[in-house]
């Protein structure tokens, strides 16, 4: 099983180093197994992936398996799972257009697009700290408990998932969010959706 998890890692590393959502050694990726969690090592190219490049730790952060350091962010990683027993996977990528937002420390207009709206609510963003400190992880931690995606200031997006397959599509959404607000700009901004409207996509959320 571990075997087969190390390849799904590395299979959407691969992907999203092909869609651009995780330029050169940045970023990281994680996934839960049992009492372990595989994540990649520190100074890996998400998007060039070997089984070398894969590390597992315990949930106190220390290396149990791999040959290579793991990540410097894996405790922001295990706090994510610690507060969300939901969560299988996490993805940690330092995509463009929501890097745009993480750059500027803007958050993303919410309640623009009825998708978004239903999925997200909205995409939060996280106070800036030194990359792998622990500071990064309480001023991040603090908007794991409500939502699955969140945006650091002047450093990335961290997305958290069901499996690898939930995590990645809920990070390449909100990418695609993040590029279609910016393009609205041009166009003279994005127009939210009436309270009223906001209130009815919630409402389906609970059906």
């Amino acid at each position: 099983m571990i075997e087969k998890l190390t390849d799904k890692i590395i299979k959407y590393g691969k992907i999203a180093g092909k869609r651009g959502l995780t330029p050169g050694y940045s970023g990281n990726i994680s996934a839960k197994y049992l009492d372990k969690i595989l994540i990649t090592s520190t100074g890996a190219a998400n998007g060039f992936l070997d089984e070398e490049d894969i590390s597992i730790i315990d949930f106190s952060g220390n290396q149990i398996g791999g040959y290579k350091k793991p990540s410097s962010e894996k405790m922001l990683h295990i706090e994510f799972y610690k507060k969300r027993p939901d969560i299988g996977a996490i993805l940690h990528f330092h995509c463009p257009y929501l890097s745009a937002f993480a750059a500027s420390g803007i958050e993303p207009d919410k309640n623009v697009m009825a998708e978004v709206v239903y999925a997200f609510c909205e995409i939060p963003i996280a106070e800036y700290a030194l990359p792998g400190s622990i500071e990064l992880v309480t001023n991040t931690s603090k908007f794991f408990d409500k939502y699955d995606v969140v945006i650091m200031k002047n450093h990335g997006v961290i997305a958290g998932g069901r499996d690898l397959k939930d995590a990645f599509l809920k990070l390449e959404s909100c990418e695609a969010y993040a590029k279609t607000l910016l393009c609205a700009k041009l166009l003279g901004g994005a127009k939210m959706l009436p309270d009223v409207e906001v209130e009815k996509i919630y409402g389906l959320r609970n059906k």
